[in-house]
């Protein structure tokens, strides 16, 4: 103490600065109180005049006097400024210290030093007992650091009553401070000592209600003024313009160079600007001073000289935003106050003058005081020190102003982010985590400290101490307008492309890589200047860099000694992914998520776009993380790097939400999964991860496996228990797929029921065969058919669906399913491809006896009411038509049906009424053609399916390939192996036809895809190998047919002799030889017994034909004597054209090789007929007509049946119609010539029954 009593220096006072006024008032508060508010305008001295009052009080011998100043600048200016007045150097009785540089000493009494270190001073002595005296200047700011100085040392007050605190502020809300105090005195002192004239800009210089503030217009009209100050006073006073952003700085002073004034200089002040570019703007100059600052000019320091302020009334005011996790720096309107300090800038030395850009009443409506940066700014720092100097909760701590809860929680939710605290439920506190109390010691962003603590972890503690020291300072990359282009070019050549971050390291790198080569300042300096890069800087780049390093081996960390240089890496690269893991660390609530090409979608919902000077501007990857999101005209990502999404839930899991979806039974895991969905801040890094259930919810993935797994029977591995559970399953299910009653297995939740009694606390394979191993077998999971069954069957019932079926004399087997809608609903049989030939169609239709009484139920009911109402009661018929219907599988199910009503009930029913087309599928049997394996090649309901042949969808080389091995030509003898039905390839999908084909003079092996063709074609061809064989019988054959002179006359109407007589020749081999004779033993013999007989059926046959070609002649010459006698009556001639019609209708010319011996020996009687009536109608001609117009229903229904065929037609009915046709011809016999007589009786009766059966008939 006498030491320092004794080095005191020796102090005197400028008299002319205002505070001197109150020198001894001042000196005797300082003594009297411990709390002392010193309210004084910029320009009065305070801040360089009371540490030397308060050493004046006594102060400073029990320790130093303490100074804080919220900024670098001001807390230099102000320690050498004392130190001059002093008349000592810097680092003497009077030193400062700010982040990473102290010039003070053990002895000093005077420590100017920045808010922030008095807080980190505290961190580590938090009674400050290094200090006797605090004071807090330039308080009225109210940064965040200067409310958490003042909330520590309201209390600290209390605990060291020999601590004296004295709070200097403008004239700003000084009652705020002296309340906060409990009424501790204030002192007042003048600044101003010259008057200042406030003149408001007249012109519509506002915010209107439809437009923002355009920026052009303020610099221009701040200009505008500047031109007329300039014109009105070309030589008095310098000049002090306010601008929002440093860019409205860069751009007004380049107009204002443009203009060329006369004797001024022209001087930027803004806080990224180097300590010697600023003390220019203090140092006096010849010339007019013009300087051009942002809002670091209202307070703190003062500039001599100014007596003309331009005020825009805008500044750039950082606002953080919780919600969106952003610090917003929009340019807005400032406060009353703030307006009220600009002004008080002139009128220091003369009378003044404040130029306001804006009117006095938007003046008069804005708030008096900016919101103190507590109210507005992230807490999560002061929050981290808060707890590491155990001042309790932040809501409970003395701040001026509270701060506002929305960002008391967003400061808690990013140390949360972090890892930095943890919440202890015991103690009903926050603690710190061995991370945050590392982050609590370094004097750094907590997001920065997080940052380095992971790098530690990933071994790139060097690289990561660089890019954080990078982060911690102005960029150290300068791009003036006026060759920005050049700027870009040479920064372009440090760039990664996927990093911002690397990019960074690459600068430092290169600069290093020069400083190892040349070893001189100067070359470093060229370098710097060549690729636009602030040398300053780059050295503070250094000095920051380097006092990481000195933290981080404090906190045991090692540090390496070089470092690679950085390539252009993706994200796959180790090194590339621990630099960006620990990154990610400190910025997870910065990472985002493309939407589209520059637009990402960021934490909480809010989308950001890559600010344009990123190098990632354009080729970003899907994922980013960002080392601020700041909003400006838009809301920015700065400084930004690609990153691998699956980084981010390792370093965030306490902040990651998981949320699990469709938990469901995996077969190929053997387990009960689910999708994890892993969700950080509203944006999803992992969508669809599949995880085990059962350490989710264990209960759930046992009744998950019980239901999926066993009961539904999809497991990989089908252990004994469940095997045997099936079949007896499988059986009771059969029997009811048959019935179509679901009434005889117990349901679902019984054997639920009956697995979860067994098997609680199961999930999986494993588990399951654990508890069957504990159980000794498996024995206790076997189900008996008893506990199966809800009641026994009917077996009378069951025996009624066969499990084979006989169709056209095979049998083939039946499966039956009972489920309406589904495409094998019903019963189908299975018929191997190789013998669907065998089977007719009409079989089909008759189903199994057990559907087919519904089938006959659903085809009566569907029928129309005026066929439904003579069938009543229909329960009853339907019983009775299905008890006593003949089973004619040969015949159509309709055509049977339609006849038995008929017959039973007299109701005739025609065959397009049945509504066959509407019948339910598990009514139409499902037809299913197999392979040689038994496996289903194609399936249908419709008949058709039986004549399908898929042939038709054979490559056509293929085909060609198989006809060169099979087919033949020029063949003249059975000289090859017998010839097959058909052929089969490809497991039987495939099938073709081989048959012998005619030729000229020989026949050929030919295959075809069509078999009805095949077989007609194999007949003809047959005929011609036989021809051949006979050969010379066959030419005696042809000579024995010649007609004779009188028959050739009467074969000119059958297209002359020749014609006849090959007509006749070809029928005769026809009957002979149209054989499908496949085997050649088969041939020879038939060959054999043909010979003796061919003579005889040639004489035969034309015997027969002559008779019909004598009676045709006869007629014809009736019909031309008749025409020529009646050559003038049209009616009688138009009657013998028709009858003359109808002899060519039944003896076509072709009538030898149509009509066989059945038929050719009733030709006779039926030309007879024609010519009796011929004859008989002459006398009576209107009675002939009466009889053919009773005729006409006959011969006009015949004509709309045989219109009506189709390929659906029936074979039946289609018999039945020839029938019909030749019933006509009979009844014509009948009613035109009786006395030729028919063979059996015929009527219109007769007729009619015909008619109705082929009504029945489909």
């Amino acid at each position: 103490m006498l030491h320092q009593i004794k080095h005191i220096p020796n102090i005197t006072f400028p008299e002319n600065l205002p505070i001197i006024s109150k020198k001894d008032e001042i000196i005797r508060s300082i003594q009297k109180h411990q709390v002392l508010i010193i309210s004084g305008e910029t320009g009065s001295g305070k801040s360089t005049q009371i540490p030397k009052l308060c050493l004046c009080a006594g102060r400073g011998i029990h320790g130093k006097i303490g100074c804080t100043q919220p900024r670098r600048i001001a807390a230099i200016t102000i320690a050498n400024r004392i130190a001059e007045e002093l008349q000592e150097e810097i680092g003497q009785s009077v030193g400062y210290k700010i982040r990473f540089s102290d010039k003070t000493h053990r002895d000093s009494f005077i420590k100017v030093m920045t808010d922030g270190i008095l807080l980190s001073e505290a961190q580590n002595n938090p009674y400050l007992n290094e200090y006797d005296t605090i004071i807090v200047d330039e308080a009225h700011e109210r940064s965040l650091n200067i409310d958490f100085i003042l909330g520590i040392l309201k209390n600290l007050i209390k605990k060291r009553k020999n601590l004296k605190l004295i709070i200097t502020s403008a004239t700003i809300d000084t009652e705020k401070f002296s309340n906060a105090f409990d009424g501790a005195p204030i002192i007042k002192v003048s600044g101003r000592m010259f008057p200042v004239e406030v003149k408001y800009y007249k012109e519509k210089f506002e915010k209107s209600e439809e437009e923002d503030l355009d920026e052009t217009t303020y610099i221009e009209s701040a200009v505008s003024e500047l031109d007329d100050l300039i014109l009105e006073s070309p030589y008095g006073g310098d000049i002090l313009i306010f601008m929002p952003t440093e860019k409205d700085i860069h751009d007004i002073c380049e107009i204002i160079e443009g203009r060329g004034y006369h004797n001024t200089l022209i001087l930027p002040l803004y806080a990224k600007l180097s300590g010697e570019e600023q003390k220019r703007v203090f140092i006096s100059q010849p010339k007019r001073k013009i300087i051009v600052a942002t809002n670091v000019a209202e307070t703190s320091i003062t500039i001599p000289g100014i007596k003309y302020v331009i005020d825009t009334g805008l500044a750039r005011i950082s606002q953080y935003v919780p919600k969106l996790r952003v610090t917003s720096l929009p340019v807005t309107s400032i406060s009353k106050s703030s307006a009220d300090q600009r002004m008080g800038r002139c009128g220091r030395v003369e009378n003044g003058v404040c130029i306001r850009l804006f009117s006095e009443e938007d003046y008069n409506n804005r708030p008096f005081f900016t919101a103190p940066e507590i109210l507005r700014a992230n807490l999560a720092e002061v929050i981290l020190r808060m707890i590491a100097l155990k001042l309790g909760d932040i809501s409970d701590f003395p701040f001026i102003d509270k701060p506002n809860p929305k960002n008391i929680k967003d400061g808690f939710d990013l140390l949360f982010e972090i890892g930095a605290i943890k919440f202890v439920e015991d103690k009903n506190r926050y603690i710190l985590t061995d991370k945050g109390v590392i982050m609590a010691k370094m004097p750094l962003d907590p997001r920065l400290s997080r940052i380095l603590i992971q790098a530690n972890d990933e071994n790139c503690i060097n690289e990561a101490s660089i890019i954080v020291s990078a982060l911690s300072i102005q960029d150290v990359r300068n791009r003036p307008d006026e060759k920005s282009k050049e700027a870009d070019e040479m920064h372009a050549k440090f760039k990664v492309a996927s990093s911002d971050f690397l990019t960074l390291l690459n600068i430092w790198v290169k600069y290093h890589e020069v400083w190892q080569r040349e070893k001189t300042t100067n070359s470093l300096k060229r370098f710097c200047k060549k690729h636009f890069l602030s040398f300053k800087r780059m050295k503070e780049w250094i000095d920051v860099h380097d006092q990481i390093i000195e933290i981080l081996q404090d906190c045991g960390m090692k540090i390496g000694n070089s470092i690679e240089i950085i390539c252009d890496l993706d994200n796959k690269h180790p090194m590339y992914a621990s630099i960006h893991k620990s990154i990610l660390s400190g910025f997870l609530s910065n990472i985002s998520v493309k939407k589209e090409k520059n637009t990402f979608l960021a934490a909480k919902g809010k989308e950001v776009m890559i600010f344009p000077g990123s190098y990632l501007f354009n080729k970003a990857g899907d994922w980013i993380v960002a080392a601020e999101i700041v909003e400006t005209s838009k809301i920015f990502a700065r400084t930004v790097a690609n990153i691998d999404n699956r980084w981010i839930e390792s370093l965030a899991k306490d902040e990651c939400k998981y949320s699990y979806i469709e938990p469901h039974w995996d077969k190929d895991r053997g387990e009960v999964v689910a999708f994890e969905r892993v969700v950080l801040y509203g944006l999803i890094i992992v969508s669809k991860r599949i995880v085990s259930y059962s350490r989710i919810d264990a209960e759930e993935a046992c009744e998950i496996f019980i239901r999926e797994a066993l009961i539904e029977e999809d497991m990989n591995e089908i252990l004994p228990f469940m095997r045997y559970n099936m079949m007896q399953i499988d059986a009771i299910r059969d029997m009811e797929n048959k019935i179509r009653r679901r009434e005889l297995l117990v349901s679902k939740e019984n054997l639920f029921a009956f697995y979860l009694e067994r098997l609680k606390g199961i999930y999986d394979i494993r588990t399951l065969k654990k508890r069957i191993k504990e159980n000794g077998g498996d024995e206790f999971l076997r189900i008996t058919k008893e506990e199966l069954l809800l009641k026994n069957p009917d077996h009378d019932e069951l025996s009624l669906y066969p499990d084979k079926i006989k169709l056209g004399g095979e049998k083939f087997s039946c499966k039956y399913h009972f489920n309406p809608g589904d495409k094998i609903d019903g019963v189908t049989v299975n018929i191997p491809v190789e013998l669907k030939s065998t089977v007719f169609c009409e079989e089909i239709d008759w189903l199994i006896p057990g559907l087919l009484k519904d089938k006959i139920a659903f085809l009566v009911k569907g029928l129309p009411k005026e066929y439904r109402k003579k069938l009543l009661p229909l329960a009853k018929t339907i019983d009775f038509i299905a008890l006593n219907i003949p089973c004619k599988r040969d015949s159509s199910l309709i055509n049977t049906l339609s006849l038995f009503i008929y017959k039973e009930f007299g109701v005739d029913i025609p065959a397009q009424v049945w509504q066959i087309d509407n019948l339910p599928d598990y009514l139409k049997m499902r037809i299913a053609i197999t392979d040689s394996k038994g496996m289903e090649l194609y399936a249908a309901r419709d008949k058709d399916v039986l004549k399908n042949n898929m042939t038709n969808e054979l490559d056509g080389n293929e085909f060609e390939e198989l006809k060169k091995k099979w087919e033949r030509t020029g063949i003249t003898s059975w000289d090859f192996e017998n010839i097959p039905e058909s052929l089969q390839f490809k497991k039987g999908i495939f099938i073709v036809y081989p048959f012998i084909e005619k030729d000229k003079d020989c026949v050929n092996l030919r295959l075809l895809k069509n078999k009805d063709k095949a077989i007609s074609l194999h007949k003809e061809g047959l005929a011609a190998l036989f021809s051949l064989h006979f050969s010379k019988d066959l030419k005696f054959l042809k000579k024995s047919l010649v007609l004779s002179f009188e028959l050739k006359d009467k074969a000119k109407y059958f297209g002359g002799s020749k014609a006849v007589e090959k007509e006749l020749y070809d029928s005769i081999i026809s009957e002979l030889f149209c054989k499908n004779i496949r085997n050649r033993e088969e041939f020879e013999r038939e060959a054999h017994a043909i010979l003796p007989i061919i003579f005889d059926k040639a004489k035969e046959k034309l015997e027969e034909i002559i008779k019909v070609i004598d009676s045709y002649y006869e007629v014809k010459v009736t019909i031309s004597s008749l025409s020529i006698s009646n050559k003038n009556n049209k009616l009688i001639l138009q009657f013998l054209e028709e009858i003359s019609f109808e002899l060519e209708k039944i003896v076509p010319q072709n009538f030898i090789t149509l009509y066989d011996k059945s038929r050719l020996i009733h030709l006779v009687r039926y030309i007879k007929a024609l010519e009796i009536r011929s004859k008989r109608a002459l006398y009576n001609f209107e009675k002939d007509q009466e009889k053919a117009n009773e005729l006409k229903i006959y011969t006009k229904k015949l004509n709309e049946f045989v219109k009506d065929i189709s390929s659906s037609t029936s074979d039946e009915k289609k018999k039945a119609l020839e029938e019909y046709f030749w019933l006509i011809e009979e009844y014509k016999v009948s009613v035109f010539a009786q006395e030729l007589k028919t063979p059996f009786p015929i009527s219109k009766k007769r007729l009619d029954q015909k008619l109705n059966e082929l009504d029945r008939l489909v």
